[in-house]
């Protein structure tokens, strides 16, 4: 083959996305704070929907938005680290089932209303409701976890969550939940009322204006107003900045980078982001069944070469299935380094020494690179004799439903983002399990450890297995680990001279 062979699969192409034709002026409206900031900040991202808030989704575009207006029960700071937040405590009984959350008092809801336990319950309950759905196939994930939980309101201030088996990681599903007021609910998706920093004042296509809650409970907000704007081309977003249209943007690529920084326009700011692109192999039948064949697939990428050439250098190489900003990686842990030829030997081990055929398939967007990177990935395969046909599918919510469903042909490519550990173990790891990723995966040492790790409340101790977890899930290769992606963004140096970066990616202001 002189390259990869394309078909297309069935999904029908979405709807591209409508241009906005107007921007709003409010970063340069001359509305300024005491300390001579402006009192509206704008920012420009990629989109600015925000759905139904209690929808089990990882996009950090729709997060920035869901969590100015909501808060959860708990929250993680800027570093990544759990904090109070509506519960200004919680405590776990000795049978390591029983969790007891107390509220903070005096929490205002937006629409004056004031926080009690059943506002946390009718939330938690709506959450676990089967009819919310769910983004790119995680409709029930939530579900699957508490569905047999025991939700319930000991006194005003008292929330009491019973789970039907030990679950040490539970605030990581917590943590993603954001309450609103029981009377309320029955309005979403339509309306939004939170307690977080900041209200609703208007939404339109591509457009939301978001306004400082009076009555937060928490430090004053910083701003009077956000407006959040939806611009899916990045040209238009680096020139809405340097023109002073705008205060952030997010979704930088290098080249944009480079050129605002050749002209001074703006403060640039990176993070090696907690996502992963990875290919998940198919582990049920075919040549993906043997874990030689696993290994042999990681070692024959030059992922480094990958990464500057597809994604211009603004990556960093994944040594297995979670990156540093997870708990329980495991630094020690080795990359699958480029060696063609123990890739060679491990194919012809496995019986394919006189090549090996493979069909891939990814999306044509989200990760948006997934051509260019598969074109690159069919040419390195070559080298070590494996022959690649590429299925190139449309319908990026259709695709996530063929994944889910175990309709993959050798591998698909995907971006696992979870910031959980336990629930990247649970949802594509565990075999017993066989959660929505899983796509035929068994050892069943791993299997036991996410046990054994479940029922350990001790961070430290819980840390040290998942280490062990990500050594031997590493070493048995069911995904082929590629990268984790450079977020970029520029931001206005008079608006936010002293802004960084959260350790999850979110705006919040």
């Amino acid at each position: 083959m002189n390259g990869p062979s394309f078909r297309t699969g069935s999904c029908r192409l979405l709807a591209p996305f409508l241009l906005l034709g107007f921007l709003l002026l409010a970063g340069c409206s001359g509305d300024t704070r005491s300390d001579g900031r402006p009192g509206i900040l704008t920012v420009m991202q990629s989109s600015v929907a925000i759905g139904d808030p209690h929808i089990c989704s990882d996009s950090v575009n729709r997060l920035s938005l869901v969590f100015s207006i909501y808060d959860a029960l708990i929250t993680r700071d800027a570093a990544g680290n759990y904090v109070p937040a509506l519960a200004r405590s919680w405590s776990v009984a000795e049978d390591d089932l029983t969790w007891t959350f107390h509220l903070r008092p005096d929490v205002q809801f937006h629409n004056g209303e004031i926080l009690t336990a059943d506002d946390v319950v009718a939330t938690l309950e709506r959450v676990l409701d089967p009819a919310i759905g769910g983004a790119f196939g995680t409709q029930g994930v939530y579900l699957s976890y508490l569905g047999d939980a025991g939700i319930s309101a000991h006194d005003e201030l008292t929330v009491r969550i019973v789970t039907p088996e030990p679950m040490a990681d539970l605030l990581d599903l917590l943590v993603a939940m954001p309450i609103g007021p029981a009377s309320e609910l029955h309005r979403l998706p339509g309306e939004y009322i939170g307690s977080g920093p900041y209200r609703i004042g208007a939404i339109r296509e591509g457009q939301a204006i978001l306004e400082a809650h009076s009555g937060y409970w928490g430090p004053e907000p910083e701003y009077r107003e956000i407006h959040w704007l939806a611009e899916p081309d990045p040209e238009v977003r680096v020139e809405a900045l340097m023109n002073g249209r705008v205060d952030v943007i997010a979704g930088l690529r290098p080249a944009d980078r480079e050129r605002m920084e050749g002209e001074g326009s703006g403060l640039i700011h990176e993070l090696e982001s907690g996502l992963c692109i990875i290919f998940m192999c198919n582990a049920f039948e075919g040549p993906c069944a043997d874990r030689r064949v696993r290994q042999a697939l990681n070692y024959a990428l030059d992922v480094e070469a990958i990464i500057r050439d597809v994604k211009e250098g603004a990556a960093t190489p994944l040594n297995g299935y979670l990156t540093p900003h997870h708990f329980g990686h495991n630094p020690q842990t080795p990359v699958y380094g480029y060696d063609p030829d123990r890739a060679r030997t491990l194919l012809a081990e496995a019986g394919f020494a006189g090549g090996l055929e493979l069909v891939l398939d990814i999306p044509a967007a989200m990760p948006d690179e997934a051509p260019a990177l598969a074109q690159m990935m069919t040419e390195q395969y070559r080298e070590v004799g494996i022959s690649v046909e590429v299925v190139v599918h449309e319908d990026r919510a259709a695709y996530s439903e063929m994944v889910r469903e175990k309709r993959i042909n050798d591998a698909c490519c995907f971006d696992s983002s979870p910031r959980s550990t336990w629930r990247v173990l649970r949802e594509k790891l565990h075999s017993t399990l066989q959660g929505p990723w899983w796509q035929g995966y068994d050892n069943p040492r791993v299997n036991s450890l996410i046990a054994e790790a479940e029922a350990t409340f001790s961070d430290q101790d819980r840390q040290a297995i998942y280490r062990r977890i990500y050594t031997l899930v590493r070493d048995d290769a069911p995904w082929i680990f590629l990268y984790r992606p450079t977020s970029i963004w520029a931001v206005s140096s008079m608006a936010l001279p002293q802004w960084r970066p959260r350790a999850d990616g979110l705006l919040l202001f």
